[in-house]
């Protein structure tokens, strides 16, 4: 099928992608900035980098129902359902150097999607570190062993506190 283009649907279709775009580098800066918070053990920049993410999260939220209204509306021009409707089938209806923007924009986007996910893995990573290290701290300082097994296998038992220690 050889539909027409909708120049209507290729400015929206890119200006979608610029600002998701504008989005997912801004997510990855706050992300970075985090990394090096965790890092720094500074923890009020950790918390005001998990602020950061958290709002750019919200606005992601209003892009994701625009992508939405672009599908259907591509699903209607193209005579498909809008979950089947890809970007290379968006293109059909694009003039072919605004087609070859989008796909250049989209491949952009993937790449800085597939960073962000990499980069909040690692600081997943490093903040599991730094709160395990915390926990065995904290218990060096209450005296009390780690949980878990011990060496031989034997399981490590909770020390039993008492408070009274009396008998009748």
């Amino acid at each position: 099928m050889i539909a027409t283009a909708d120049h209507e649907l290729s400015t929206g279709v890119l200006a979608h992608l610029e600002l998701q775009l504008a989005s997912a580098r801004r997510l990855l800066a706050s992300i970075l900035a985090q990394g090096a918070a965790i890092r720094a053990r500074d923890v009020e920049a950790v918390l005001a980098r998990l602020s950061e993410v958290k709002s750019e999260m919200s606005l992601r939220s209003t892009l994701e129902e625009e992508r939405t209204n672009l599908l259907v509306r591509a699903g209607i021009a193209l005579g498909i359902p809008a979950p089947q409707v890809t970007l290379d089938a968006m293109t059909m209806l694009m003039p072919a150097n605004e087609a070859a923007r989008a796909r250049q924009r989209s491949s952009e986007l993937r790449g800085l999607l597939a960073e962000i996910a990499r980069e909040h893995g690692i600081n997943r990573a490093l903040m599991r570190q730094e709160l395990s290290f915390l926990d065995h701290l904290v218990r060096l300082i209450g005296q009390e062993p780690d949980a878990g097994y011990r060496p031989g296998g034997n399981e490590a038992v909770a020390p039993t506190h008492r408070v009274v220690d009396a008998t009748a």
